[in-house]
């Protein structure tokens, strides 16, 4: 009901149905202790971010309302058809996807090694993995487009997300959120580099946009695939592209305009003309100038809502395009509140935000992105059980 902006009886949850919902999985294994549960180990399935997929018991105590069907092969192309035991630097018991393995370095950090070339790093005492490795790093002409392999979907992914979605939808009463991604500015950084493919949008727009609708024209084909085998479990349908910093948009609104949102109205009005989905859009930091923009590419969801990031004040954005979109976070800061405040600040910063978006539907609870590793358990059970206590409309959200 929330997605249709009607007032369900409670303000759903989530807690890690997504990859910038979740959870360090060093917080993730002292709230596991906190919470008495034993034995077994958990899944460390985003291994760029360091992120655990949130077993029942944990799920349900934090009274999560959405689960994840994930792609088949989700950071580094390691598919997570399998698992294997595998032990952190830091002496973490897990489980990693079954070809996952890193190698130590001679100057102590860890490398995803794809035969001599180094894709991603973790330096030594780090937290997480940072990507290296850009194919189209020297790219300078359309010949070197041409020649690009783009992504493609495999019949195994059809077969993985085909089985996880019609499960879930069979077994559980959870909402189910597909992760599809269909990146394309920030495809373009990864591919090329930050600052290379920034300095190619301003310098050579023509290549530029060569490049974004080939990519564009994959991401279509593998949708074609995808999609049919997702669309009749799922009701949300994820996509991504970084589009913020903390003090506004990364490019102009007319940047914006004219070079990417062709691209993501291609993309996401595909899946709304073969879907009956909802299209959420993950897009980090300061994007309110862009808002109107994303809502015309079709976009009916927007995450992490980074309300500490410059133009970004919740009032303002419930008020504005609260009729328009459902804002999937917000729920209580990660930056600040949550890593600094005292339990009581983050309870009554909780409420606060649950006050301003919960009117009228069109709201998600879940934290602005990931809960880092430090978080004690008790901030995070002070935040998820605040929002499940405040958040039942028939009480009058907030009291």
């Amino acid at each position: 009901m929330t997605l249709r902006h009607e007032e369900p009886d409670r303000i759903p949850i989530d807690f890690g149905a997504m990859r910038s919902t979740g959870i360090s999985i060093n917080a993730y294994m002292k709230l596991r202790e906190k919470l008495g549960i034993k034995g077994g180990r958990p899944k460390l399935y985003d291994l760029m971010q360091w992120l655990a997929e949130p077993e029942l018991p944990v799920l349900e105590r934090l009274h999560g309302d959405v689960v994840q069907v994930h792609r088949y092969r989700p950071t580094y192309g390691l598919d997570i058809g399998a698992w294997r035991e595998w032990t952190t630097p830091d002496g973490l018991e897990v489980l990693v996807p079954h070809g996952f393995d890193p190698v130590k370095m001679p100057d102590g950090s860890l490398a995803v090694m794809d035969g001599d070339t180094v894709i991603a790093r973790m330096p030594k005492d780090g937290h997480w993995f940072d990507l290296e490795y850009h194919p189209l790093a020297h790219a300078a002409t359309y010949r070197d487009i041409d020649e690009y392999q783009f992504p493609t979907v495999s019949d195994e992914e059809i077969e993985f997300v085909s089985r996880e979605a019609k499960r879930l939808h069979d077994e559980t009463d959870y909402a189910i959120l597909a992760s599809f991604g269909g990146n394309v500015f920030e495809q373009g950084q990864f591919d090329f580099g930050w600052q290379n493919f920034m300095t190619l949008l301003a310098g050579n727009p023509d290549l530029a946009m060569y490049y974004m609708d080939k990519l564009t024209d994959s991401v279509i084909e593998q949708l074609k695939r995808w999609l049919p085998a997702v669309r009749d479990y799922v009701q949300i349908v994820q996509v991504g592209d970084d589009l913020g910093m903390q003090t506004g948009p990364q490019i102009s609104p007319k940047m914006y305009r004219e070079m990417i949102k062709p691209f993501h109205s291609r993309i996401y009005q595909y899946i709304k003309e073969n879907s009956n989905c909802y299209v959420f859009l993950h897009s980090c930091g300061s994007i309110y100038q862009l808002i109107p923009d994303l809502i015309e590419a079709g976009v009916d969801i927007i995450n992490p809502v980074q309300y500490k990031a410059a133009d970004m004040d919740p009032v303002r954005l419930k008020r504005e395009f609260g009729k328009h979109l459902t804002f999937w976070g917000g729920g209580c800061d990660t930056q600040m509140v949550l890593t600094h405040g005292t339990i009581e600040e983050i309870k009554a910063e909780t409420k606060r935000m649950i006050e301003i978006f919960a009117p009228g539907g069109g709201f998600v609870f879940t934290t602005v992105h990931n809960i880092l590793r430090e978080i004690e358990p008790e901030k995070v059970l002070a935040v998820y059980d605040t929002a499940y206590e405040y958040g039942w409309y028939k009480n009058g959200v907030g009291k």
